[in-house]
């Protein structure tokens, strides 16, 4: 029987290439994933479609840089506790733009501790953030809201199983690139090639040639299909080919990949926000970085990142590594603070306006009170 729980040595190799080390596109994901983890196409192939069926890994799929093709942010929502798991469930069941679903816990002193609801949202380029937000609201009853777009990306791909292995304080040589985040607009053709492209493989899909039946369905030749992925690629519009790990529930022998989830936040200087995040995503165990402002509500909060691991006194010392970091390099954090991840839900937010449209007019007949913004 093939092994599936991701501790397997044969697995782990694997996952430590196929998480996160497949950046921008490619042409053989799962050869390119066999060459770089050292084992046989036959044997990757064959582990990758056992453990997506036992369900070790929850998606296989090609990312998007989903900031560079719809509008997105991280937002923080205020429920009455009575309707925060309510709250939860519609995110996670009925909206498919918003992405990551998180209950949140911080210290109930910490600015903003009331907001426990984290979602990440994107809505197609020309539609409004604030309006979903307002639509979301009245559907759910939340108290308020507060969106908060990225305005650069310091660190982005999630590598639990490679992660293992970071020490505290490990980080990478020099300040981490920053990317700038700014929509680009795609054809019609485009988008019927990029919906296909991002479509989740099934496990008769693990194979090679892995894109020829993606071209047929987009209906294009393969090298038109090539050609158009390559060209998003060099526009920063695609992240990472991934094997994305199911890494909090437990798998079938009772393991999970991580049990901690966190938040990190930092206040650094007006003006220094490039700096202080180029200091902070220097750090190997982050698996997302971002300058975003959080505004009074957070106590000026402009950096934030995320970490996972098994054990929490580890999580805290990797943070208090950076802390120390950037107190070395001279960057003054004015509030910095933790909020622990509990219930969560992690899907990917769609993108498409065809099918944003279509979600509008149904929530608007599912919800004809409460579904007053425009379209």
């Amino acid at each position: 029987m093939t092994p599936t729980d991701h501790s397997d040595p044969v697995n782990s190799r694997i996952l430590e290439v196929s998480e996160d080390q497949i950046v921008g596109f490619a042409r053989s994901p799962f050869a390119e994933i066999a060459r770089k983890s050292g084992l046989d196409l036959v044997i990757v192939t064959e582990r990758i479609r056992a453990m997506l069926k036992a369900g070790t890994i929850r998606r296989v799929r090609q990312t998007l840089l989903a900031t560079n093709l719809a509008e997105g942010a991280l937002v923080a929502w205020k429920f009455p506790p009575a309707k925060l798991d309510a709250a939860f469930a519609f995110m996670e069941k009925e909206d498919p733009f918003s992405g990551h679903v998180v209950i949140r816990s911080a210290d109930v002193q910490a600015p903003g501790a009331e907001y426990r609801l984290w979602t990440t949202l994107k809505v197609p380029s020309g539609k409004s953030l604030e309006d979903h937000c307002r639509l979301l609201a009245r559907i759910t009853g939340a108290d308020d809201f507060q969106i908060m777009p990225a305005k650069g990306i310091f660190a982005l791909g999630v590598g639990h199983t490679r992660r293992k292995k970071i020490e505290p304080g490990d980080r990478c040589h020099g300040p981490a690139q920053m990317v700038p985040t700014g929509i680009v607009h795609l054809t019609d053709h485009e988008w019927l090639i990029l919906m296909a492209l991002k479509r989740e493989f099934t496990p008769e899909e693990i194979r090679e040639p892995a894109w020829t039946a993606r071209a047929e369905e987009a209906c294009v030749p393969l090298d038109e299909f090539f050609r158009v992925a390559e060209s998003m690629h060099a526009r920063r519009l695609l992240g990472r080919f991934s094997t994305f790990l199911e890494h909090v529930k437990p798998s079938s022998t009772g393991e999970s990949v991580t049990r901690f989830n966190a938040l990190f936040h930092w206040a650094v200087p007006l003006g220094r926000e490039v700096e202080g995040g180029q200091e902070i995503g220097r750090h190997e165990i982050l698996t997302h970085c971002y300058w975003r402002d959080a505004g009074p509500i957070f106590a000026n909060v402009n950096i934030m990142a995320v970490a996972h691991g098994v054990e929490r006194p580890l999580v805290l010392a990797h943070k208090a590594a950076i802390d120390q970091h950037l107190a070395e390099a001279g960057i003054p954090v004015s509030h910095t603070n933790i909020l622990w991840g509990g219930r969560s839900e992690i899907k990917p937010s769609e993108i498409s306006p065809f099918k944003y449209q279509e979600w509008r007019t149904l929530m608007k007949e599912r919800f004809p009170d409460q579904s007053g913004c425009r379209p």
